[in-house]
């Protein structure tokens, strides 16, 4: 089972992926954690993405496609994964449907989880991260039992630079800019599925069970 979770930042992607590698037992790649841990390892293409990264410059699609080719020829996806974060662009999408022709493998579903942006500024708005242990919290849908501190270590709870309503509203500005192409692009192989994600965790859970079969 080959599957890519689409969707914007707060859209719940992380949430469901959870889900899908406890029932179908695949693991979830996300390019920033690869990335991370092609660097650690000191792999050929992760030594090529640091030299960029060192430099203030952006990790090349052919770099980040190198490090996507040695994660999925690794032994635990030969049953599947879940791609998470990649492709962004259609020159991503393209240069991904090539590598995986190389591969001989292909996606059997593409999952997006359609969000309002109303609703994805509240989402990341009112999280909120614990200083000192790293604890995550959301003021209307996880609050801590005292307000400002967390429930397991008393540390200082705090909004994220990356969750202030005006980085949100940037990056959800650059989500549709860069992947409205890539709708039409996966509804044209025929495998995109979009799904409504403002339901209850568990309903959307539900739902993709159901497309997945």
């Amino acid at each position: 089972m080959n599957i890519m979770l689409f969707g914007a930042p707060g859209a719940g992607k992380g949430t469901q992926a959870k889900f899908l590698i406890e029932k179908y037992g695949i693991p979830q790649i996300s390019t920033g954690d690869i990335l991370r841990s092609a660097i650690a390892d000191g792999t050929k293409m992760g030594l090529e993405a640091k030299k960029y990264m060192d430099e203030g410059k952006l990790v090349p699609d052919s770099t980040i496609i190198g490090i996507i080719r040695d994660r999925l020829a690794e032994e635990d996806c030969k049953k599947g994964f879940i791609l998470d974060g990649f492709p962004r662009t259609l020159a991503q999408a393209e240069a991904l449907e090539e590598l995986m022709k190389e591969m001989s493998i292909s996606l059997d579903k593409v999952i997006s989880l359609n969000v309002p942006d109303e609703m994805i500024v509240g989402r990341i708005t009112g999280r909120r991260v614990c200083k000192s242990c790293g604890a995550s919290f959301h003021v209307e849908f996880n609050p801590s039992k005292e307000e400002g501190k967390c429930d397991f270590c008393g540390g200082e709870l705090i909004t994220r630079k990356d969750d202030t309503a005006e980085t949100v509203e940037k990056r959800l500005g650059e989500y549709h800019s860069q992947t409205a192409p890539l709708f039409d692009f996966y509804k044209g192989k025929g495998v995109l599925a979009e799904l409504d994600g403002t339901k209850d965790v568990a309903e959307v859970t539900k739902d993709i069970v159901s497309i997945l079969g």
